[in-house]
């Protein structure tokens, strides 16, 4: 027993690290750790921005869709590109609360605010 303790404080000495009783777990699982790196690389937004863009037919139509592409979230405002100017107007003053309520529904209020429309 006596040899045992000498030995493990040895080898201890020589490569430097404490008593194994206190280690800490490293292992963490690839959720946790994303969860963690993404908003330190500042990629959270861009994932959100992808999601957005990918939802953009099923909320807004068609129709709609066709004429018209999500382009940026910045500081939780969508910025949309419009084609054709009726179809903006359209958007701006008849579709805005619905599709603003559509977003904010499936995406959270905080990720979207505003929703500015230009051509």
């Amino acid at each position: 027993m006596r040899i045992e303790h000498i030995r493990k404080r040895v080898l201890q000495d020589w490569r430097g690290l404490p008593d194994g009783a206190s280690r800490r777990e490293r292992c963490v699982s690839v959720p946790d750790a994303l969860k963690k790196l993404l908003p330190k690389l500042g990629l959270t937004e861009r994932l959100n921005e992808q999601e957005i863009l990918n939802a953009w037919r099923e909320i807004v139509g068609d129709f709609l869709a066709a004429h018209s592409l999500p382009v940026s979230v910045r500081a939780g405002v969508l910025q949309v590109q419009v084609l054709q100017p009726t179809v903006r107007y359209e958007l701006d003053r008849t579709w805005k609360p619905e599709i603003l309520k559509k977003l904010r529904a499936r995406f959270g209020a905080r990720t979207i605010r505003e929703i500015r429309f230009r051509g």
